[in-house]
This record gives C-alpha cells, structure tokens and sequence, in this order.
C-alpha cells in the first residue's frame, strides 16, 4: 500500500541543494520540487523508511505552511498578530496533522498510548475552562516554550527561559536531543489536563529581525497555542516540536519528522568530514558495479563508507599515510558491516604501490585547514595529482574537495589549455567547455567565486579536463568540488619555473 503524497522540506548545507534536489526526484520521485538556499521543498509519495535514505539533507519536516513574506511593521503588536495568525489554527486542524506526522514519523520515541490521551485533549479543549490555578500553571509551562533555533552542521542549539532571582533571563542549552527526559516532580494533575506537550523553534532573519527576536516570536505563538488547543509547553522532551522560520524570502512552518537529523549516520562511528558533503562527492564520480574506487588520502574514510553503501556493486580501496586516521577508518568501515567492499593500505599519495590504470574513479579530500599543515613546497600537488591521473583509467573520473587557498596554490602549478599542451577534449578540441556549477534552483550557472570558472574553464592536468566546480559550506569555511575526466593516456610531468607541463 503507497503512502499518501505529502508536502516536505529538508534543508541542506550551502551548496547541496541542487545535490538533495536532484536526491529527491530520483529517489522518491519527487515532484513540485523547489530550491531556496538552505532548503527544498517537494511532494512525495514516500513513507518514513524512504525519507530516511536521504543523505544529502540535513533535517527532514512536514510542511505545514509555506507565504511569502510577512509584511514588516513597526508595531510589534501587529507583527505578532500576523504571525500568530500564520500558525494558529483549530484544533481539528491539528488532529490532522499530528495523524500524518505519526504515521511518517513512527511514533518515533513516543508510546502509542500516548497518542489517544493527545486526541482526548485536543477535543475537551475548553475556552472558558481555566481557573486562577491552571492559569498559573499554563503560564509558568508557557516561559519553556520558546527555542531559538541556530542550526549548525551537525544540529541546533535551544535557548531556554530560567528563573534567577525572580527574573527571567535566557541562556543557551544543548542540543535538543541531549536534554535529559521528563522528570517525576511535574503536577501529575497537570498532566492529564495537558498531556499533549511542544516546543516552539524559531528561526528569523532579515528585515522581520530587525523588529522582532526569536524569542518574541516563540514566545508569542507558544502562549496561543496552549490557549487555543490546551497543550503543555516542553522544551526538554515534547511530543511535537513546531518549527517556524521567518525570512525575506518566506515564512515556513513545519514539524521534525525524526529526532536525528538525517545527517547523523548510524553507521560512522569516529566522524571526519561531513557525510552530506562525503555523499556529494561520491555521488559525482559516476559509480558504476564492478567499478574500483579509490581515495589515496582517506582519513577517517568517511567518502569510501557514503559510496559503499549507495553503491555496493562497487570495490573500493582507501590508502593513508598516517597510522591513526588508517586506525579510525577500519573502526568504521567495522561499524558500518563493510569489511568485504573496503580495502585499506598505508601508502603515500605521492607514490601509491597500485597498478596504473587500474581504478575507475578517484575521490578524494585533499587535507586543509588548521588540523593540516600544507607544505609550500611546488611538488607537493603536482604530485598528488600525477598519482592520481596515473592510476586513473582513461574515461575515468577525479573528485577532489579543495580549499579556496588550495585553489589559488594550484592555480600557480596548472597551465593553460591550448598553449603546446596536450589536446583538452576527447575530441581534439583545444579549449576546455567552461565550467558550470548548478544554482540552488537547479539550472547551470556560472560559479560567482574568483577562483572557479576561470581556473577550471582554462586549465587541466595533464590527461585530466574539468568537467564541473562546485561551491560547498563546511561551517566555518568555504570548499570547493572540483570534477575531472581523463581523455587520454597519462603522460610524463615536469615542472618548467612554476609552470607544470604535461608531455
């Protein structure tokens, strides 16, 4: 029996849209698909064991409402009246709702019990049926709602009321999931009378920002909806958590389908480079079965664990030089049950024990950043990248993630194409197409970044043509996925002053 088709929204790393949009529509078939930064939205037909194979994505919601903006008033009195009246609705409404979120969600955490005393709240919910006691109790419940939202790669953190001295001030709290579960010393009373329990995460940016905070906002809507529908405001451990994100560019509510989001993955026991960015990358090499893999610079081998379990047909093979990141990666290739499709060697980039032209595809993370120290001697990538073209075979393909830094050091080592080279192209051609990268609605476009278009359109190495560039976050800094195909048998390298020529 197929699921219902239902309307969702995920949201993704800078520059992974175009990967999750493209995950969505070929994965769960897809339609009304629609990119934004940070997010895309789309209908499907998918139940809960579908959404979860989704590994370009971030956090999984069901999406509730999706306006335009909401217009901008300096009374914040009318601000918050619109934005109540964005979320707020009967409860009926979200009876609904929360049947769908159960089903997709899997009662996930939750006993089903749970559910009937939740339907019996929301239909005895009573306008006029507060007393001064439950109103005192409401209120008090109501200073926990509220949680400002700030995702940063692997979740969120949750900002959370106390009480100090008889004044309210806020302060910053783990990740939601880490808050420690429901304790005994709550009014069982209260309970009964409120046992459907939320927490209200909110997200504002832009010009709205600048009149209201999250916490007004949160605040704000947490209080109707325990007036309107009798829940009981949890920030530690609610039932449903309602997710409200207010920008220039739109107004969304939705609610979490799973606790975790869908980038934490089981199967990686010691985490090195983010699985999302990992899966991209693989999902680029074009794998096909029977194919070999290879990453000369594993690590942790978080790239050969995405690939092998997208691509099981596939063999794959990790080299490091280091004892420890080689030590880390078994550990997880263990977990992950995959000790049969990766095989791991210590050997150097520069000079890898393996057969030339032996691998099909070659992927890599080329270490930057503080963790590594990146040598200024000129043979260092010239090598790196002869290695990789030697073994490579014709028709192949190169993934590299590299640093804006790494790309300008290249940019110092590569040639232009066309100028007593070998031929750029498959067919003769002595100019490389320019490099495209896709936008976040999916269409091709030029990359915007100095470093980029230019460098790939005009240059390769070697055997190696670019065959597309594009910009990722990794938080705190910018990278870029770099693609390449050989076209022809590799030649001999050799460094002319800082100029690197293939013969």
């Amino acid at each position: 029996m197929s699921a219902e088709p239902g309307r969702f929204f995920c949201t993704a790393g800078r520059g992974l849209e175009p990967f999750l949009a493209r995950e969505v529509r070929a994965r769960l078939g897809a339609t009304e698909v629609d990119c934004v930064t940070g997010k895309v939205f789309f209908r499907a037909a998918a139940g809960p064991g579908e959404l979860r194979k989704l590994r370009s994505g971030e956090r999984l919601f069901l999406l509730l409402k999706k306006h335009s903006p909401l217009p901008v008033s300096r009374n914040k009195g009318k601000m918050l009246h619109e934005i109540k009246s964005l979320v707020i609705e009967e409860p009926e409404y979200w009876l609904d709702i929360i049947s769908v979120w159960r089903k997709l969600s899997g009662h996930e955490g939750k006993t089903d019990d749970v559910s009937q005393k939740n339907t019996l709240a929301l239909k005895r919910k009573s306008e006029e049926e507060t007393n001064t006691a439950s109103k005192r109790q409401k209120t008090e419940q109501v200073r926990a709602v509220v949680s400002k939202e700030c995702q940063v790669e692997a979740g969120e953190r949750c900002v959370a009321p106390e009480r100090l001295r008889g004044q309210e001030y806020w302060i910053e709290s783990k990740t939601s999931s880490e808050f420690p579960s429901k304790g005994s010393g709550e009014n069982p009373t209260a309970n009964e009378k409120l046992s459907f329990s939320f927490r209200v995460s909110c997200r504002c940016s832009g010009a709205i920002a600048k009149i209201l905070t999250s916490q007004e906002i949160g605040r704000a809507i947490g209080v109707a909806l325990v007036k309107q529908c009798g829940w009981r405001a949890d920030l530690r451990d609610p039932d449903i958590e309602i997710f409200v994100h207010l920008n220039d560019i739109h107004s969304v509510v939705g609610i979490p389908l799973f606790r975790l989001p869908l980038a934490n993955r089981e199967y990686i026991r010691t985490a090195g480079l983010r699985s999302t960015v990992a899966w991209a990358m693989a999902s680029l090499a074009e794998i096909s079965a029977g194919a070999l893999v290879l990453d000369p610079m594993c690590g942790l081998g978080t790239i050969l664990l995405e690939a092998a379990k997208e691509w099981p047909e596939a063999c794959y093979w990790g080299a490091d030089i280091s004892d420890s990141q080689l030590e880390g990666a078994d550990g997880n290739i263990r977990t992950a049950g995959l000790m049969d499709k990766i095989e791991l060697l210590k050997a150097s980039v520069k000079a890898l024990p393996l057969p030339s032209e032996s691998f099909d595809c070659v992927i890599s993370d080329i270490p930057f950043g503080k963790k590594f120290k990146i040598t200024n001697d000129a043979l260092f990538l010239p090598d790196i990248l002869q290695e990789m073209e030697r073994v490579l075979r014709v028709g192949g393909t190169v993934v590299l993630l590299l640093s804006q830094d790494l790309c300008k050091r290249m940019d110092g080592l590569t040639k232009c194409a066309g100028s007593d080279s070998p031929e750029a192209t498959a067919d003769g051609d002595s100019e490389a197409a320019p490099a495209k990268s896709p936008s976040v609605d999916g269409n091709s476009s030029s990359l915007a970044c100095g470093v980029g278009e230019s460098f790939l359109s005009s240059r390769h190495f070697g055997s190696l043509v670019p065959d597309g560039v594009y910009a990722v976050s990794l938080g705190k800094m910018d990278a870029f996925i770099y693609k390449y195909r050989k076209v022809s048998a590799a030649g001999k390298w050799e460094l002319s002053g800082t100029v690197l020529k293939g013969t």
